[in-house]
């Protein structure tokens, strides 16, 4: 493993300028016992431990199984808490990349957090298994929201692209699929155009439809061996079809998920929430501020069914701001700024 430069001259332990106190600095070291897991844990070229040190604003060197932080107390309390947290993640056999790190950064203002994950509070563990990968929560709301999908019939998952709002909805389905809680899995969205007009599209009613459908079938495949998604497809297993092809039919014993919902028209809206049948589960995720139906987010059937069911016995709404984005930091910090108001901005109905 190759190490980066030193970096005695971080920006974080100037002087302020503006003749501001500096906050109380502490050091603080660290020893990993199982060496094996130093090289995960660290990065290629130490990439992990600059990202925590760009991030938080201390300075981290490593020798071999020992690691020293320091700059800003708060900070390196913060630092500590996420290498720690990193290090019990791999020494578990779950993988580290850059939007788990991240997460852990940003949950290390909460380090409960962590343990209600793991199952330290006496609880069990909040987790979803799939054949390809095991899901963890990376943010609080990601704690609700997957016990909301434990318990309740109908959920309402709203917020921002990149919380994980479809990919937790799909990796819970998988799951229960799976173990045979349900027997078939459907997964559906409604084939509106993001602000484009595509014109006519060639080919057969699947060829048409798939494009608006391939984020759906992105995170299927993410969950399951391919073989088996084009399997439990071609049986009926798993079936991904646009709304209209919901009309007319009982939905029993089934995960159902409905992606981009503020994209259907109230009529959509009663219409699909209507095919709910026994033995089911229903996950609506959607964001209520992009919307692209004709009148715009007063016309949007989310929002009218938000409105009208939320706090209804069995009915869960979970809701995701630009601080859940698992993302690339930056996805976030777009949000935001779109989210800050402005021209053109669109606010709820």
């Amino acid at each position: 493993m190759g190490r980066r430069p030193s970096r005695a001259g971080h920006p974080a332990l100037s002087p302020d300028p503006r003749g501001i106190p500096a906050p109380r600095r502490a050091r603080i070291d660290l020893t990993f016992e199982n060496q094996a897991l130093l090289g995960p844990l660290f990065g290629q070229f130490d990439a992990n431990l600059v990202q925590v040190e760009n991030r938080l604003g201390v300075y981290i060197h490593a020798r071999g199984h020992q690691v020293v932080i320091e700059g800003p107390e708060d900070d390196v309390a913060r630092a500590r808490e996420t290498l720690k947290t990193m290090y019990d993640r791999l020494a578990r056999g779950e993988a580290l990349d850059s939007g788990a790190i991240e997460s852990m950064i940003a949950m290390s203002n909460e380090p409960t957090l962590e343990g209600i994950i793991s199952g330290d509070d006496g609880a069990p563990p909040i987790m979803i298994r799939t054949r390809k990968k095991t899901i963890v929560p990376r943010s609080a709301t990601q704690i609700d929201y997957m016990r909301s999908l434990a318990k309740d019939d109908i959920i309402f998952a709203l917020g921002p692209a990149g919380t994980g709002k479809t990919y937790i909805a799909v990796a819970q389905a998988v799951s229960q699929l799976i173990t045979g809680s349900v027997q078939r899995l459907i997964l559906s969205r409604p084939a509106v155009e993001a602000g484009e007009k595509l014109g006519f599209l060639p080919g057969d009613m699947k060829e048409k439809v798939d494009p608006y459908l391939r984020p759906l079938y992105d995170a299927l495949n993410d969950c399951m061996p391919p073989e088996q998604v084009e399997r439990r497809l071609a049986n009926g297993e798993i079936e991904i079809a646009p709304i209209a092809f919901m009309r007319g039919r009982t939905l029993a014993d089934s995960f159902i998920i409905l992606d981009e919902a503020q994209n259907t028209t109230r009529e959509q809206m009663k219409m699909f929430l209507t095919r709910f049948g026994q033995n089911s589960r229903m996950v609506i995720c959607g964001d209520p501020r992009q919307v692209d139906i004709p009148g715009g987010p007063r016309m949007s059937g989310l929002n009218d069914a938000v409105e009208r069911l939320e706090g209804v016995e069995g009915f869960g709404t979970i809701r995701f701001s630009a601080a859940d984005v698992v993302r690339h930091p930056i996805v976030g910090r777009i949000v935001e700024a779109y989210e800050g108001g402005g021209e053109g901005d669109q606010g709820l109905a």
